[in-house]
């Protein structure tokens, strides 16, 4: 009896040590997972349902890729993005539309949920952006700097002051002491660049990561101090978020190593 005793209390103390072995490796046998939520055999089955996103329109590209690879990461998730004016989305996340992540251009239009009580916990900035003046593939309007954007017979194009982009693109033409002669104010910073690879207007500012994802249509004239006028780019689960831990797996992965990836290849600049 003693020895059967024994073997029992010895299989005890195995069990007790495999246990504590896998309490220090962060999970238990049947609940492991990886920081992210996802299980530690990579099926992310954890994190399923739709998740909706409100981005600002600058974000259309590496967003897009994002969601790509989040597919990847967890097959169950379904990521739609809805891309505009960060100004319209914020006003829209306030007002209650049904999302569950807000990215915005600035901290300014990010503002504008957190005030109204529809933003979950502190806002988390994960890139930064800066203008550049672009110009139509050849520069048909020979534009060599801000200054020129003054000139009557040039066609400009500079968003609207109350979107991210046209609130810098005021703030950098002060500090050169420009005043600029738009002939279009956009919605926002897509349908800038739009314009300008059409050959619709000789020149508009924008941001550089824009004037890169238009490609050959567009060139980009130098802007001296442009690094002076930098926007962040904040991003937040909504207080009543449909999927908050969908919307958790994405803020994760746009402020974490995957994001920081894809926006730097989009060519945003870290936070």
């Amino acid at each position: 009896m003693r020895d059967a005793g024994a073997r029992r209390v010895g299989m005890l103390v195995q069990a007790i040590g495999v246990a504590g072995l896998l309490v220090a490796c962060g999970g238990d046998a049947e609940g492991a997972s990886h920081p992210d939520g996802s299980p530690a055999d990579g099926s992310g089955a954890r994190i399923s349902g739709e998740v909706t996103v409100l981005a600002a329109a600058s974000l259309t590209e590496p967003f897009e890729t994002l969601g790509e690879r989040l597919a990847d990461r967890y097959p169950d998730l379904e990521v739609t993005f809805s891309f505009g004016p960060s100004s319209g989305l914020a006003e829209q996340a306030a007002a209650g539309a049904p999302a569950d992540v807000l990215a915005t251009a600035n901290t300014v239009t990010m503002d504008t949920a957190v005030q109204a009580g529809v933003v979950d916990g502190t806002p988390r900035v994960f890139a930064r952006n800066t203008l550049a003046l672009a110009v139509p593939a050849g520069n048909p309007g020979n534009v060599t700097g801000p200054a020129d954007l003054a000139r009557d017979e040039l066609r400009v194009a500079v968003c609207e002051p109350r979107v991210p982009c046209g609130a810098a693109a005021e703030a950098l033409l002060d500090r050169a002491g420009v005043e600029a002669a738009p002939d279009t104010l956009t919605t926002d910073v897509k349908e800038a660049v739009s314009l300008v690879s059409l050959g619709e207007v000789d020149a508009a500012l924008v941001y550089l990561t824009d004037a890169a994802a238009a490609g050959d249509a567009v060139e980009t004239v130098d802007v001296p101090r442009a690094g002076a006028v930098v926007n962040d780019y904040p991003v937040a689960v909504m207080a009543d978020a449909p999927n908050p831990d969908g919307a958790h797996a994405v803020v994760d992965a746009v402020t974490g190593e995957l994001g920081r990836d894809v926006l730097a290849e989009a060519g945003f600049l870290e936070p």
